[in-house]
């Protein structure tokens, strides 16, 4: 069984964003709001014989190599039971990987190629590729290759980044796949629903895709379209589910960085690949990730009647587990490049916290999760989910509060990461990974420090906002 459930992809190409550098995101969306996770660093190891790794979801098993890099993860915590969904990372040779976004086939071409029941699945698809990958294109080809070994028994869509290159693969059958490099000058939104449109199989720049699709797909008569071969129409869906499930979020998504165009919410032929006028930035892509909606009928949160507030699923929802951007910059020096942005609460109510990739361990806040809600941990993931439950719970009365809060600490992470970077210019090898990751615990405290203040906050104000309450001299 897949524990994970529908997610919200964003990619940016690095002449789109507002620094010049490339990033990819993702909500990690699962069927249940506690899900608990962690975020560690996991070792480099070389020379290591018998590393092996088996899911207890579906019974896939493989070996490792001998070698491999070290990297970031965000799993669950009760590997055991529910698999390891590492999720999310950046390795240490700064390529990116954010997987997966869960994508669905059509019936037509599943029929003929089916999904493998113990093939590799999102599970341990990051722990199978991420270590191994010396660039973004790498990681597209070396992930093809495993699925051609073992198959592939979901609809997997997977992000890879590096500091020059923005990669999209969608892994749609049991074996049959398409990547696409999103352009330097343009971003891309997907959202649980096949996204890749047009395939040009002349520009293998800029396009990859499995041994024999074009021989699949004409052999079995599976293109609908007169002329050209568009991939979501050969091997996507286009029903109910997607009109009120998935392509209202690309829509909106659109809405934020083009809000210039009209477009219909439910309309199956939203482009993939689009360019807007200004250049994106982290705090962008993080209001996206953590929107439901805002400012239209059809937010959740709003006052329009049901029919509009309730028709369709919102971006950022209580079952997402984390939220990431993870950014590689060219633009700073050797051991600087990669920055995960990672949120543990609800996308609209907490922080994206910056950690730069390049760090031996992550604080035990983070990579320490309990289970179970502790009172008297000092837990982010339980943290932020406290946070957020109080700002929902008096929704009209703490939402600005929490913004002026969100506001500042993104204001402190700018001001973080260009003095981390100042002070780093002279650093290099190991002493550089540790003043890194000294840094990091730094702005962990820092984060943490201001969340308490926060929460204590609310709940001194929620408790003067009890119904149960009488004033004796207004009621004679």
């Amino acid at each position: 069984m897949n524990y994970e459930s529908a997610c919200t992809s964003i990619l940016v190409g690095k002449k789109a964003s507002l620094d010049g550098t490339t990033m990819i995101a993702r909500n990690d969306d699962t069927f249940l709001p506690l899900t608990p996770q962690r975020f560690y660093m996991h070792p480099a190891w070389k020379g290591e014989k018998d590393l092996h790794v088996k899911s207890p979801l579906n019974g896939f098993e493989a070996d490792l190599p001998e070698n491999g890099y070290r990297y970031g993860a965000v799993p669950n915590v009760d590997r055991d039971h529910l698999g390891d969904y590492e999720e999310s990372g950046i390795n240490e040779k700064n390529v990116a990987m954010s997987a997966t976004e869960s994508t669905y086939g059509n019936e037509r071409t599943l029929a003929i190629d089916p999904l493998v029941k113990d093939g590799l699945d999102e599970d341990l698809i990051v722990n199978m590729t991420l270590p191994f990958i010396e660039s973004a294109r790498h990681g597209v080809e070396y992930l093809g290759q495993l699925i051609k070994q073992y198959g592939s028994p979901a609809g997997n869509s997977v992000l890879f980044s590096d500091k020059d290159n923005v990669w999209y693969m969608e892994i749609v059958t049991g074996h049959h796949w398409v990547a696409e490099r999103i352009p330097d000058d343009a971003y891309a939104v997907a959202a649980n629903q096949v996204a890749i449109q047009q395939v040009d199989f002349t520009d293998t720049d800029n396009f990859a895709w499995s041994e024999g699709i074009q021989e699949f797909v004409a052999d079995n008569q599976l293109n609908p379209d007169k002329t050209g071969w568009n991939f979501r129409h050969i091997f996507g869906t286009m029903n109910e589910k997607d009109r009120h499930y998935n392509t209202p979020r690309v829509w909106y998504g659109h809405h934020i960085l083009n809000p210039e165009i009209e477009a219909d919410p439910e309309s199956a032929e939203l482009p993939f690949i689009m360019r807007t006028e200004h250049l994106i930035s982290v705090e962008d892509i993080g209001e996206i990730l953590g929107s439901h909606y805002n400012e239209t009928k059809y937010d959740p949160m709003g006052h329009a009647d049901d029919k509009d507030r309730l028709r369709y699923r919102p971006i950022g929802l209580n079952r997402t587990q984390n939220s990431h951007v993870l950014q590689v910059r060219d633009n700073v020096p050797e051991g600087l490049e990669g920055i995960m942005w990672l949120n543990l609460g609800y996308p609209a109510f907490s922080p994206y916290v910056p950690f730069y990739s390049n760090a031996t361990d992550t604080d035990p806040s983070y990579s320490e999760t309990p289970l179970k809600m502790d009172v008297d941990s000092n837990s982010a993931y339980w943290l932020f989910r406290s946070l957020s439950m109080l700002v929902e719970s008096h929704y009209s009365k703490f939402v600005q509060q929490n913004r002026d809060y969100l506001t500042a600490l993104h204001q402190d992470y700018r001001a973080f990461v260009h003095d981390t970077d100042a002070q780093a210019q002279e650093l290099s090898g190991k002493d550089l990974t540790a003043f890194l990751t000294d840094a990091n615990h730094k702005i962990v405290a820092h984060t943490a420090a201001k969340t308490k203040e926060q929460i204590n906050s609310m709940i001194e104000q929620g408790i003067q906002l009890s119904q149960l309450t009488f004033n004796m001299d207004e009621n004679l």
